[in-house]
């Protein structure tokens, strides 16, 4: 595995492994579902309020780490060469 220093722009750019991309997908979703409970047009019981609160923060910070992480880029292992 490369050992190369990234800064933030880097790793958001560079290509991101498949459960981590599951994972930013449940993330933007949960935060979609707080960010709509929050924002109904009606009265909601203040408990919903905060809950759909912490769901909109859990959602960002599931979906900001998930952006973050990056393939690694591991040489093929190549078999040594048999001598005959």
């Amino acid at each position: 595995m490369k050992n190369r220093k990234m800064n933030v722009v880097e790793r958001v750019q560079a290509p991101t492994p498949k459960w981590f991309k599951v994972l930013r997908t449940i993330g933007l979703a949960l935060a979609t579902v707080g960010g709509s409970i929050i924002a109904a047009p009606i009265a909601l019981p203040a408990g919903l309020v905060t809950a759909a609160g912490y769901l909109v923060l859990g959602g960002g910070i599931i979906s900001a780490v998930s952006q973050t992480a990056v393939k690694s880029e591991e040489e093929p292992k190549t078999e040594p060469e048999k001598v005959i």
